[in-house]
């Protein structure tokens, strides 16, 4: 995975954290807890805060 694989991200996300409310998260957690995910393959510098927003919409809408 990498960071523009917003959407299997946020699925990873849901099942990890299925009692988390996504819109709690600060994007500092958010962003560690993308870089300890199974499969997850980036360089930690390759993101920012419009990827880190975009996993976070998309978890939201992954967790509804």
């Amino acid at each position: 995975m990498k960071w523009t694989d917003t959407i299997r991200i946020a699925e990873e996300l849901t099942d990890k954290y299925p009692d988390i409310d996504p819109l709690t998260v600060r994007f500092t957690d958010l962003h560690k807890w993308v870089m300890a995910l199974d499969g997850f393959d980036d360089h930690p510098d390759h993101s920012g805060e419009k990827i880190l927003e975009a996993i976070q919409m998309a978890w939201i809408e992954e967790s509804r």
